[in-house]
């Protein structure tokens, strides 16, 4: 079903719904299925306008009848398949937006909580009797048992004791 040969995808932003399906080469109704599988997938359509999609559809379109077609996935498999490559390139996207939001005052005290945090976990993770150990914890000592002081009513009970007695 699949051809050995890469698509070739027009250089062009939107694609109309019978566009990608000449490209995917699949029928409108499996294009239209894989929509509701996958919610992400295709442009919204305006109202009596035709479903148009982006560069990245038409090739999450592909992607998907790749794993479907060929690896033989099921939608589900496929749906999952797709998730856990968007975490992976997720991480990396998002650290360059970070990085443009971040200003550098921000990123050096960033780098500085980091340096300090891998200092303190290289401390910890040398363990006891090491002899670069600064410090060392210690089970907390019990305390000597303080002596039970009166109340402040015990002591002002025998003053009016000896007040009434006069």
């Amino acid at each position: 079903m699949a051809s050995a040969d890469p698509v070739q995808i027009p250089s062009r932003a939107l694609f109309r719904q019978p566009e990608v399906c000449e490209i995917a080469q699949v029928q409108p109704y499996v294009l239209r299925s894989w929509e509701a599988e996958f919610q992400d997938l295709g442009v919204a359509k305006v109202q009596g306008g035709p479903r148009v999609y982006r560069r990245a559809d038409v090739e999450r379109v592909l992607r998907i009848k790749h794993l479907l077609f060929v690896e033989g996935l099921t939608i589900a498999g496929a749906r999952r398949k797709l998730q856990d490559e968007q975490l992976v390139a997720a991480p990396a996207a998002s650290l360059a937006e970070l990085d443009d939001l971040l200003s550098s005052d921000v990123r050096e005290r960033i780098l500085s909580v980091r340096k300090s945090l891998r200092a303190l976990s290289a401390m910890l993770s040398q363990g006891p009797g090491s002899a670069d150990t600064e410090f060392a914890l210690a089970a907390p000592v019990a305390a000597a048992p303080r002596p039970k002081r009166a109340s402040a009513a015990a002591a002002k009970t025998p003053v009016r004791r000896a007040a009434k007695k006069k």
